[in-house]
């Protein structure tokens, strides 16, 4: 059985991946190398890269994936952000991004203040852990869409264009 290794021991990510694949599926805790909380898409693409590469030296796993969340700032809005990259032992490599969605103004200040996302949106929703739950996607829209769906859909993006490519 294909083995795939995710770049975090965050069970909304583990479980985005794991709900796509008959594969095998394992998390791994490995470093992002970027900032606690990533600024751009850049910053943010590359983030899921290196977790990526970092899972997949991790073990025996075919397939790396790393998922990372981040912020973009457009205009005066702040928007959340969010990348996937897969990578294989082939040296393949597919990038996907997902939703964005506006923060609230009071979100933004403590975010350009030098705070996390995660933290902030646990505390303005006044529960624990948010980031390994609904995130800030599920608190914006009131449980209409999960964090771990938004993931599924760049996980995806990521199987079915790795699955493109390589035929």
């Amino acid at each position: 059985m294909k083995k795939v290794a995710v770049g975090s021991m965050n069970p909304v990510k583990v479980d985005s991946v794991q709900s796509l694949t008959t594969y095998e599926v394992l998390g791994y805790k490995v470093p992002s190398g970027v900032s606690e909380q990533p600024w751009g898409d850049k910053e943010t693409i590359l983030g899921a890269k290196q977790r990526a590469f970092a899972a997949l030296e991790k073990g025996e796993a075919d397939i790396g994936i790393g998922l990372e969340g981040g912020v973009h700032q457009i205009g005066q809005d702040l928007f959340v952000c969010n990348w996937g990259v897969l990578v294989d032992r082939d040296g393949n490599e597919v990038v996907a991004g997902g939703a964005r969605f506006p923060l609230p103004e009071e979100i933004k200040r403590r975010l350009m203040k030098g705070e996390e996302l995660g933290p902030v949106m646990s505390d303005f929703a006044s529960r624990e852990n948010v980031n390994q739950k609904e995130g800030a996607i599920g608190i914006v829209t009131k449980g209409a869409i999960s964090r771990t769906a938004m993931y599924e859909h760049i996980v995806t993006l990521l199987f079915g264009q790795y699955n493109f490519y390589r035929n």
